[in-house]
């Protein structure tokens, strides 16, 4: 099944998205027009990921996805410092609880650079990781020495690195490439090719990333990466096709097996899809 693991729908006059700062986003994203895109690019499947800081907006997606079935897994919000517990059991009551495979929090949002190593924050990961969900990390360079501590202390959570770990400017430098060495030196994360081009801004090539992603593949394997299109983020700095075509740039020299791993066969397992 081959699956993007890494996608976006908004409606503004239900969930309004202060976060947007660019116009070109500045307007509602449907779920139909995300789904041309995937089946245009060959996608069977794919897994929504949250946008807000806010319960109710996962509920809708929950919604989502289970009127369109080939949402096969939602990763969703809730505050981690709070009744955990209480918040997953809400959640998986919701029509389309059962595609609730992993929580999300925008860290790089958050001032603290070690906003991971806070105790309400450890406990809060801990207990999804009872659950049976994985944690989507969207993390700052600042933020990667808490987001590998935090990694190898919480060891009974699948933690699944967003962006690749942003690295700045789409571009390998020595803090990341050791960050990356080390993250993929534990057995409990994966990493996703997703977001890149925003990184490195108008203009970007396959050939241009090559390095961060090729760097990523000897640290992580196919077996622990995850291709996700970004979309409609991705539209900053291209398009849905673009994405796309890049990765299969990336990987066009690993086995077949190898490539079924990052466009779909990683993001089963590590979200334990249905």
């Amino acid at each position: 099944m081959r699956i993007d693991a890494h996608h976006h729908v908004w409606d503004l006059d239900r969930n309004p998205q202060p976060w947007i700062r660019e116009d070109l986003l500045n307007r509602t994203f449907a779920v139909e027009e995300y789904q041309a895109q995937m089946r245009r690019g060959g996608f069977d499947g794919s897994v929504l990921i949250q946008n807000l800081c806010d319960e109710a907006e996962t509920v809708d997606m929950l919604a989502l996805a289970s009127a369109n079935p080939w949402i096969v897994g939602v990763v969703g919000w809730i505050d981690l410092s709070a009744d955990v517990d209480a918040a997953i059991a809400r959640l998986r009551s919701c029509d389309g609880g059962d595609r609730l495979v992993a929580v999300r929090h925008q860290v790089q949002f958050e001032e603290d650079s070690d906003w991971l190593d806070r105790p309400a924050i450890r406990r809060g990961l801990e207990r999804v990781g009872a659950h049976g969900l994985a944690f989507d990390a969207v993390i700052r360079p600042d933020q990667r020495a808490s987001a590998v501590r935090a990694a190898r202390e919480i060891s009974g959570l699948n933690w699944i690195l967003d962006h690749l770990g942003n690295p700045h400017g789409g571009r390998p430098d020595d803090g990341w490439e050791h960050a990356i060495v080390t993250l993929g030196g534990l057995p409990n994360v994966a990493a996703k090719v997703s977001g890149l081009g925003n990184l490195a801004g108008q203009g970007w090539t396959a050939r241009s990333l090559r390095g961060v992603v090729r760097h990523a593949l000897a640290a992580f394997g196919p077996d622990r990466l995850l291709f996700g299109s970004d979309w409609p983020v991705c539209l900053l700095s291209g398009d849905f096709t673009l994405a796309v075509t890049a990765a299969e740039e990336w990987f066009d020299d690993l086995p077949a097996r190898a490539q079924a791993e990052i466009f779909g066969g990683s993001a089963s397992r590590w979200y334990g899809l249905l």
